[in-house]
């Protein structure tokens, strides 16, 4: 999760540094001919073309999370210029979010963080009428714990957090949460900026429940936990593969799609399901209540869950993929793009570590303990 940032190995997302700076291209949806991005990808065309009077569509979403074509091509096909934030948490969006005054038409909240959204009243239900590209969608990722019936959500990526080494750096390489512990990996591990992930595999490496409620639990972790700090060099979720490549550090606690970008930059870098059970997420669509541009963010819905633009995501960005009809399209049309995706036990996992993992849930009032851990532990207390 929660997640994630990611440069890619064949395209680098570029980034808008101003708040609600326009990204990608901005040109009329009229004209004939097809529109072609700056990378010279042609956009396919609607399927429904949607009518949209808005100019424009306010996201705020993950940090480097699209293929910079899927961007361009709604640009090009709708008219809209899309303006967009970046967060690299949930905690850091749902404050914004919580506060008032913001503008976004969509967010991508994490599985967990969605109960807490639509308690809050910041949703407003998703018109099923209107997104009839929903049938291109896994139904294994529908219908979920956290939205039954999808009423809020659409599922984006998911994906898993576990850890990745460098097994050229490291003879004693880890098989489970508990061995980053180890004094040996002193200031050589790299971990995502996520509470709830890291203080749910250090509860499991307690044996207690990684949701649990227990504020005694709780603190038992949280002493736990301190002891990890001084192995962890940095905490980076923008970026976490970029210090493992760069070989400022051997280890890492990071995301599916990381650690397939570290792997293709360098074999080396294996991806380690713990024992205890990996971490496991889901990032999804939400459409906020008082979303200004509804008619562009139903027609960017659709349009990107589109089979002949969700691929780029596989192209783009390693993550498991809950769109069958790009991994159909994709198998068709894109046979190397498939093959990396099918094949690599990062981005298709055993089916055995899926029945293993855990999700972060929502653990109501107890958050705040949550909250309060990371701080402490992150500042030293």
């Amino acid at each position: 999760m929660t997640g994630k940032s990611l440069f890619n190995t064949f395209a680098v997302l570029a980034i808008c540094s101003l708040a609600l700076s326009a990204c990608g291209a901005k040109a009329p949806a009229s004209g004939d001919g097809p529109k072609v991005t700056a990378s010279g990808f042609t956009c396919p065309e609607p399927n429904p073309r949607m009518e949209v009077t808005s100019t424009e569509l306010n996201l705020f979403v993950w940090t480097e999370y699209f293929p910079e074509d899927m961007l361009d091509c709604f640009s090009l096909v709708y008219g809209v210029k899309i303006n967009q934030d970046e967060y690299s948490a949930n905690e850091e969006m749902y404050a914004k979010v919580a506060s008032g005054g913001v503008a976004y038409d969509l967010i991508q909240p994490t599985d967990y963080i969605v109960p807490l959204l639509i308690r809050q009243k910041l949703l407003q239900p998703l018109d099923h009428s209107r997104l009839s590209n929903m049938k291109n969608m896994d139904p294994n990722w529908m219908d979920r714990y956290f939205d039954p019936g999808n009423q809020y959500t659409l599922p984006y990526l998911a994906g898993i957090d576990a850890i990745v080494v460098n097994t050229e750096a490291v003879k004693d390489v880890p098989t489970s949460w508990a061995d980053l512990w180890k004094p040996e990996y002193a200031g050589r591990i790299v971990s995502i900026d996520d509470s709830r992930t890291v203080i749910s595999m250090t509860l499991l490496t307690l044996g207690y429940d990684p949701n649990t409620h227990d504020p005694a639990q709780l603190e038992e972790a949280k002493n736990k936990l301190a002891e990890l700090v001084p192995n962890i060099k940095l905490f980076d979720s923008d970026s976490p593969k970029t210090a493992l490549i760069a070989g400022d550090v051997d280890l890492g606690i990071v995301w599916t799609g990381e650690a397939f970008v570290a792997h293709e930059e360098n074999p080396a870098f294996e991806f380690i399901y713990p024992t205890e059970g990996a971490s496991l997420w889901e990032d999804n669509w939400a459409l906020l209540k008082d979303a200004p541009h509804l008619d562009a963010a139903y027609a960017w819905l659709n349009y990107t869950m589109q089979g002949d633009v969700f691929w780029l995501t596989l192209r783009d960005f390693q993550y498991i993929n809950p769109n069958l009809a790009a991994i159909a399209y994709a198998k068709e049309n894109q046979p190397e793009v498939y093959s990396a995706y099918n094949d690599s036990p990062i981005t298709n996992p055993p089916a055995e570590v899926l029945k293993k993992g855990f999700y972060s849930k929502d653990v109501g009032e107890a958050a705040a303990l949550y909250d309060r851990i990371w701080t402490e532990v992150k500042g030293g207390n």
